[in-house]
């Protein structure tokens, strides 16, 4: 346990219903981390949870509505744990992240989410780089069921991590061993733009269509290897169409704005599964760039497999967003527009 003195008060009878916690942390030089420069992470929970919090020394106060304080208790619990582990300092997307996790609603929270002393236990994905951590509800569970499932779908739209935790689930498998080389692949096709019209031989036409896919391997392991593992194949990267006729086993496999597959091209790639192989399928069905009148691999997919065991779907909403704030009102104004058509 990261946290002593923990301290649980309520207010005066007669006063209110507000529920008074004050928080004592064994680490003067964390705490102070913590908090944030002139206190802005406290600042940003009291802005997100409506309750006070002030801090003395290594003490934090929280003062309010009683769920609002124990959801700023639990965040604030395990921004300190997770200094404690990694020695990294929480910026405000870590905070607004161990807020959203907090602040689900108890039944979600009543499953992994918690520990039996009423703390959050956020799914993680380690590598050697770096940690990463569930930021929503959502989120954690997509990152437990990479780890339980053979195939999973993260469906959902742009911002909600579907693509870089799948990258960095494959990147910790290859690390501990668990599979022999990861294969990462995207249809190419875009809105707008066809590969013919592009400059270049066939890797170079291809590679602006797989870059997110390399910058999240980036994130997740040190420059020099990954091009080392893209030399030596233990890495590798291309086009849906070059997956015909291949079965991959021993490997972690992830398709990439799969909404942009035919049901052809769908069908044979989750039926290039092999032995000892996981396959991660991302994609956001708002968002197909197909021909008009061409049905996306996708849609058809998650109808045809729903139920089927061994498969897992996790679905990202607007509240999943992770990147900028205004992101998630962009997303949550097109769906309101979807829903008037």
């Amino acid at each position: 346990m990261s946290t002593s003195g923990v301290k649980l008060q309520t207010a005066p009878h007669g006063a209110s219903d507000l529920a008074h916690i004050v928080l004592t942390f064994d680490n003067n030089h964390h705490a102070r981390g913590l908090f944030g420069q002139f206190d802005q992470n406290l600042a940003l929970i009291e802005q997100q949870l409506g309750v006070d919090v002030r801090a003395r020394g290594n003490q934090v106060t929280i003062k309010g509505e009683p769920v609002a304080t124990e959801q700023a208790r639990r965040a604030l619990d395990w921004l300190y744990d997770r200094m404690e582990s990694e020695g990294l300092e929480p910026e405000a997307s870590d905070v607004e992240g161990a807020l959203r996790m907090a602040m689900a609603d108890d039944d979600q929270l009543s499953l992994p989410t918690l520990d039996g002393a009423h703390r959050l236990a956020a799914a993680q994905i380690a590598t050697r780089k770096r940690t990463v951590s569930a930021r929503t509800p959502n989120q954690d569970a997509y990152m437990r069921a990479l780890e339980r499932a053979e195939l999973v779908f993260g469906i959902g739209p742009a911002g909600t991590g579907k693509t870089f935790l799948a990258v960095a689930h494959a990147a910790m498998l290859l690390e501990r061993g668990q599979v022999d080389r990861i294969i990462l692949s995207r249809p190419a096709v875009e809105a707008g733009e066809r590969l013919g019209f592009l400059p270049g031989d066939m890797k170079e036409k291809v590679d602006p269509y797989l870059r997110p896919l390399y910058d999240a391997l980036y994130d997740m392991i040190p420059g020099e290897k990954v091009e080392r593992a893209l030399a030596a194949g233990v890495i590798e990267i291309a086009p849906l169409a070059f997956m015909r006729g291949r079965t991959l086993s021993h490997a972690a496999v992830i398709l990439d704005e799969a909404q942009n597959t035919t049901s052809m091209q769908m069908k044979m790639f989750l039926t290039r599964l092999g032995e000892n192989a996981r396959m991660i399928v991302t994609g956001d069905p708002s968002q197909v760039d197909l021909p008009p009148g061409q049905r996306s691999g996708l849609i058809e997919a998650l109808d045809l497999l729903a139920g089927v065991e061994g498969i897992v779907t996790v679905r990202f909403g607007e509240a999943d967003v992770v990147r900028h704030p205004l992101v998630a009102r962009i997303v949550a104004a097109y769906d309101r527009a979807g829903g008037r058509d």
